[in-house]
């Protein structure tokens, strides 16, 4: 036992970041070494036609679900095509960048860094970028805006 206990993040209480201002990338840390862990997690958004810098994690892999949106993931000397329900699994090392490929939906992704290298830090040292609720209905969907509620439940009908 390490006698630890649990931690409880509200997701309406977790901010987002850009780590400079030109990025077209908000992340918002939903786990990381602030809170017990080697292993980050992060909510990932990319605006319409936004890409990330290129970028290795010299001692993590990194995982990407795709959430909702359509990317290109470039790793190395390899580009694949991402969608709605993908698992990107990136290798330690790789040189890598995603562009959003829409050019009016954003990209929503979760990601996962095994060994966190002081990624969350250079995340959470950024500048703040608010999440919209639009945000956080991708991972929990009574967050989501009522019009998408009432869409879905046209949809559904």
């Amino acid at each position: 036992m390490t006698g630890a206990a649990p931690i409880i993040r509200k997701l309406t209480d977790i901010p987002g970041y850009l780590i400079s201002p030109e990025d077209t990338v908000r992340l918002a840390e939903l786990a990381g070494p602030s809170h017990g862990t080697s292993t980050s997690v992060f909510l990932e958004i990319w605006e319409p036609g936004g890409a990330q810098p290129l970028n290795s994690h010299e001692d993590s892999a990194e995982i990407f679900i795709v959430l909702a949106g359509e990317a290109e993931a470039h790793s190395d000397d390899d580009a694949v095509n991402l969608v709605a329900g993908d698992v990107l699994i990136l290798a330690p090392g790789s040189e890598h960048r995603i562009i959003n490929t829409s050019a009016t939906d954003r990209l929503y992704t979760i990601t996962i860094m095994a060994n966190d290298g002081g990624f969350a830090k250079l995340v959470t040292d950024g500048i703040t970028a608010p999440l919209t609720t639009q945000d956080l209905g991708y991972l929990v969907r009574s967050l989501a805006p009522e019009a998408d509620a009432a869409t879905d439940a046209t949809v559904a009908a």
